[in-house]
């Protein structure tokens, strides 16, 4: 690729007026960038001149470009550049790597913040399952998806467990099953763990469970149908009766679905609402006819024309896509549609189109996608209301001088005073950003002191000087006054005290009459008056309950691992020679916990004596492991 690069430091408007007269009118690419010399935003062109000059074009009053986004990306340009290319194709690839490197403010950029719920079947192993993922990989196997949430990919997973006897274990168990669970028993599962199953009837099952996962059911059905009546002919009722339920079963699914077109086809239909300043993208799944979900993309400040909107969305969603459809509706006409679509065709492998339908069934499924992507706008833009009444209240209540947009919340676990650690929850503009949780395993202090715990997790978080930028609005900790004058000692150490709010959250004391939880803040004798029942409250709330359910998670799994290496080395007789012929025999703790006294007597250097001592050892740890975890809980 020939490019060709024109650059200089910051312009003023009659240096950018001469650089326009410079640029040709071939393909290309632009840059734009501001005082700073950051990227601000890439776009490409066919004719670069043509293109870059009509962001500088003046309206009959004398002001830059009569359109406001536009007007408004102008004002912050200080300098451009532009690359020139050999073909729009290659335009087309420079721009989106170009996105990717610089991540400019106003392009339409999909961010990886949150994995939706896919579906994997590993068609590598024998005998396939399907697993809940929320990261694709090219790694040989089929993914179905994306869900738009984890309860819809559990209530699909439900249904196929109940309709086709595709095993449900997990590949590491399947490996180890000495024995058919209750799913064989319930005729559920074919048991292929244990028991030699035809590898082609248990294909047969993989392709059928392919078919539903890509909205094929309706020919699932016909192809079942035929089944049947075969085996109806060869007098073999009792198969037939088996296929019957299954196809009642599927058309009970198809009569929950909502059909949307008549031709049967694959297609996914995009739909736009909004302004520069908020934007949403809508994507409704149409398979076979039926229309399977919706995922919503929201983008703020962003200076792209809707078409550019579009095609920039296009080119990023589907470059990670499990599945890219043959048709693709979008609400209006995209100038490089061609390029687009040989694009998608090399990435699927088959022709894709994309169309801006203007009549008919097609443009009637398009304003559908549109109006979803209104009333969610609608819905956003109404909780970020709330969100930000709750943030005026908070800073009324606390008095603080400017909105607490990010909330840091710290809570210790332990039994019994040992294994303490700490979880750190973050909240950003009322939401959690689970990307800056923390955990924080604590072996300096005594676990029975929560004081000296708290003092070393908040040193820990803010004792690194720059390195613990950025610091929260208010830093809450889970407890009362004790722990909020902790708090306060060691931010003052830090000499962080005048840098953001300190407050703490103590439960309720309703022996006392006390109705709600309560706010402590430095310096007050009695809590904070936040209000009877207000939403204020019920946000901190919230907030004190990730980061006490964060750290008890955090605390199990260290327990757990505790747990698995220590349950045999404490037991009278164990040494590491029985040690090891347990766990090579059995290969988990469970496992050995679940075994019979026969079966442990069984094993080479293992009498009946030691067996009854791993046994009593065992069940004893785990009855003290769950009392200690339900008196946790209830605290």
């Amino acid at each position: 690729m020939k490019t060709e690069l024109k650059s200089s430091k910051a312009q003023p408007p009659s240096r950018i007026q001469d650089k326009l007269s410079m640029v040709t009118s071939g393909p290309g690419v632009y840059v734009m960038k501001d005082i700073d010399d950051r990227v601000i935003y890439v776009g490409k062109a066919r004719n670069l001149k043509k293109r870059v000059a009509s962001y500088f074009s003046r309206s009959r009053t004398g002001l830059f470009h009569p359109d406001i986004k536009t007007g408004i990306l102008v004002k912050k340009i200080s300098n451009f550049e532009t690359i020139i290319t050999d073909t729009e194709k290659e335009a087309l690839i420079l721009e989106s790597n170009l996105i990717k490197r610089h991540r400019p403010r106003y392009n339409v950029i999909l961010k990886d913040d949150k994995r939706y719920p896919c579906l994997r079947l590993n068609l590598t192993n024998p005998y396939p399952n399907l697993t809940v993922v929320r990261k694709i990989k090219k790694d040989g196997d089929l993914y179905f998806g994306p869900f738009a949430s984890s309860g819809a990919v559990r209530k699909t997973l439900k249904i196929i467990h109940k309709t086709f006897k595709l095993r449900k274990c997990k590949t590491k168990d399947f490996k180890s099953r000495s024995r058919p669970c209750i799913n064989y028993q319930m005729e559920a599962c074919l048991a292929p763990c244990c028991l030699d199953v035809d590898k082609n009837r248990y294909h047969e099952i993989v392709k059928e469970v392919i078919f539903f996962l890509k909205g094929r059911t309706p020919d699932l059905i016909r192809k079942i149908k035929k089944k049947m009546i075969s085996a109806s002919n060869k007098q073999d009722y009792e198969k037939a009766a088996a296929l019957r339920d299954k196809m009642f079963a599927l058309e009970q699914i198809i009569e929950k679905q909502v059909a949307v077109t008549n031709d049967f086809k694959d297609r996914d239909v995009i739909g736009i609402a909004g302004t520069h300043e908020y934007s949403m993208i809508t994507v409704l799944f149409v398979r076979s006819g039926f229309l399977l979900g919706t995922r919503h993309f929201s983008f703020s400040e962003i200076m792209s024309t809707q078409e550019e909107m579009i095609e920039a969305f296009i080119r990023q969603y589907y470059e990670k896509a499990p599945f890219v459809p043959g048709e693709i509706l979008i609400p209006t006409q995209l100038e490089d549609a061609s390029l687009v679509e040989e694009l998608l065709s090399s990435i699927r492998g088959k022709k894709v189109s994309i169309l801006g339908p203007k009549k008919g069934e097609k443009l009637r499924l398009v304003k559908l996608a549109s109006q979803n992507a209104e009333n969610r706008l609608e819905e956003v833009r109404a909780s970020a209301a709330t969100d930000m009444e709750i943030f005026i209240q908070l800073k009324k209540r606390l008095k603080m001088d400017k909105l607490p947009q990010r909330i840091e919340c710290f809570d210790i676990s332990s039994i019994s005073g040992t294994e303490a650690v700490a979880g750190m929850v973050v909240f950003e503009k009322g939401k959690p950003n689970k990307s800056l949780y923390r955990k924080y395993s604590l072996k300096s202090v005594d676990a029975q002191d929560d004081y000296s715990c708290m003092a070393e997790v908040l040193k820990r978080r803010y004792g690194n000087g720059e390195k613990s930028k950025p610091y929260p609005d208010i830093l809450m900790v889970d407890g009362g006054k004790g722990q909020l004058n902790i708090a306060v000692s060691v931010i003052e150490s830090l000499k962080l005290e005048q840098t953001f709010q300190i407050i703490s959250i103590a439960k309720k004391n309703e022996s006392k009459g006390e109705t709600q939880d309560k706010i402590y803040k430095p310096g007050q004798v009695n809590p904070v008056n936040m209000g009877r029942g207000g939403e204020p409250l019920l946000f901190l709330e919230r907030i004190r309950d990730k980061s006490h359910g964060f750290a008890i998670s955090f605390h199990r799994k260290r327990r757990g691992k505790r747990f698995i290496r220590s349950a045999l080395d404490s037991i009278p007789g164990v040494g590491k020679k029985r040690k090891a012929t347990l766990l090579t025999h059995f290969k988990s703790i469970k496992k050995i916990r679940a075994a019979t006294l026969e079966e442990l007597s069984a094993l080479p250097g293992i009498n009946r004596n030691v067996a009854k001592s791993v046994k009593k050892a065992l069940n004893s740890e785990v009855r003290i492991q769950r009392s200690e975890f339900r008196g946790q809980n209830s605290d």
